[in-house]
């Protein structure tokens, strides 16, 4: 998937993939992949800035956890980071059903 598609819903779709559960970086990256079928295989040098993004501004929260000898850094959304999930999915909804019926 060309980069310029992915513009703009990179918070999004961060969002989206933790709204679950929280995860680490690595473990973000990887749903995304899976989830995506392969499409969104995003370089770390993309997803930690966002993340640190969103973090800045009051949607998600980290913790650091120690797992294995290793410590890592676990993300979650916050109450804020849930209303903004809920808020870009209802846009999200809207757009695709306009854009299908432009191009169906």
């Amino acid at each position: 998937m060309r980069a310029e598609t992915l513009k703009g819903h990179l918070d999004f779709l961060l969002l989206a993939t933790l709204a679950d559960e929280p995860a680490h970086g690595y473990r973000i990256i990887e749903a995304l992949k899976r989830r995506s079928a392969g499409a969104f295989d995003l370089p770390e040098g993309t997803v930690y800035p966002a993340l640190h993004r969103l973090e800045q501004s009051g949607l998600l929260a980290s913790s650091w956890v120690s797992a294995s000898g290793r410590r890592r850094r676990v993300y979650r959304l916050t109450a804020r980071g849930r209303r903004g999930l809920s808020g870009a999915r209802r846009e999200w909804r809207g757009f695709t059903k306009a854009v299908e019926a432009v191009v169906a």
